[in-house]
């Protein structure tokens, strides 16, 4: 959906991005990682034609977006960081109003109010704007984006300045738009792209340090390693698990191949454990089978939380968005 090679822009002597080669597959949800500074929104800004490269191209659906500029843009649905709406308009109005620069003119209405499902905005399509809280607005952009039916979405920072339930909330709402489109997400927030990203791109000082699927780019940083938590109820054993975790786990862990215990905890009636495996293999399947097999009740297996901020860490430093 997205091809780009060698894409670059300089600000006069300053360079913002430099020879960006990378790919985003048609159908795929994609986290644009870097640090402030490093060039994302710059580079967001030349794939949806706001900004014309120095050198390199980039391809949007096979289009090239500078001598095929409109028809590409026809493909893209962008919402920028700081979304530009109307604050003395009402949300409906709005977007009829967006509909028709966007050249939608034939069952337009249909056209908003899906776009105003989609974005979960339809409770405040009367009022006004500049009246809604930040969660609202975001989501008014991104109905914006949406208006059109694009077939690809460029988000840049969409969850900046939401609150932790806001921003749940529009993580389930990029899980099924990622249905019907290709999303390609900016954001700080690493679980955010861990919670709805297959694929990756990072960025640092203006060059490729990372792109690919999720978990290639983060087995490649660890050595092929995975630290995952384990959720526990030990059930008629929770006296030794209370007692000591510690040395329960460690008796449960030993032995099975390809597998260290990183860390055991007890939380009330349930205890977690951190088991670091290599990326591939069924060592933490023959875990959970163990567990089973001892009559632990097994609550939940998941990546460790961090994991990706850790590569994000190791590729970029913790420096300070071009």
């Amino acid at each position: 959906m997205i091809e780009t090679h060698l894409l670059t822009r300089r600000f006069g002597s300053r360079t913002a991005v430099e020879a960006l080669t990378f790919s985003i597959p048609k159908g795929s949800i994609v986290g644009f990682l870097g640090p402030n500074g490093a060039g994302k929104s710059t580079t967001l800004k030349m794939l949806a034609g706001f900004l014309p490269p120095t050198s390199g191209t980039a391809h949007v659906g096979g289009l090239d977006v500078v001598t095929d500029s409109l028809a590409a843009r026809r493909l893209i649905g962008y919402m920028p960081e700081s979304v530009p709406l109307h604050p003395e308009m009402r949300v409906r109005e709005y977007l009829r109003f967006r509909a028709e620069i966007k050249g939608i003119t034939r069952k337009r209405d249909a056209a908003v109010d899906r776009a105003l499902e989609l974005a979960d905005v339809t409770d405040v399509a009367p009022r006004l704007i500049g009246e809604l809280s930040k969660g609202y607005k975001q989501r008014v952009g991104l109905a914006d984006a949406l208006v059109a039916r694009p077939p690809l979405l460029i988000l840049d920072e969409p969850t900046e300045g939401l609150d932790p339930n806001q921003i749940l909330r529009f993580r389930d709402m990029l899980k099924r738009l990622g249905a019907e489109h290709t999303i390609f997400l900016s954001t700080h927030i690493m679980q955010e792209v861990e919670a709805v990203c297959e694929r990756v791109v990072i960025i640092h000082k203006g060059h490729i340090a990372a792109s690919g699927p999720l978990e290639e780019v983060r087995a490649k940083m660890t050595g092929g390693e995975r630290d995952v938590v384990v959720r526990l109820h030990p059930r008629e054993h929770h006296a030794a698990w209370k007692e000591d975790p510690a040395a329960a786990a460690k008796a449960l862990v030993d032995g099975v191949e390809g597998l260290t215990l990183r860390s055991a905890t007890a939380d009330g009636e349930l205890v977690s454990l951190v088991v670091r495996s290599v990326e591939k293999g069924d060592a933490v399947e023959d875990l959970v089978a163990r567990c089973v097999g001892a009559g632990l009740g097994v609550r939940a297996v998941s990546p460790q939380a961090g994991s990706l901020e850790r590569v994000f860490h190791a590729l970029t430093g913790a420096e300070g968005d071009a």
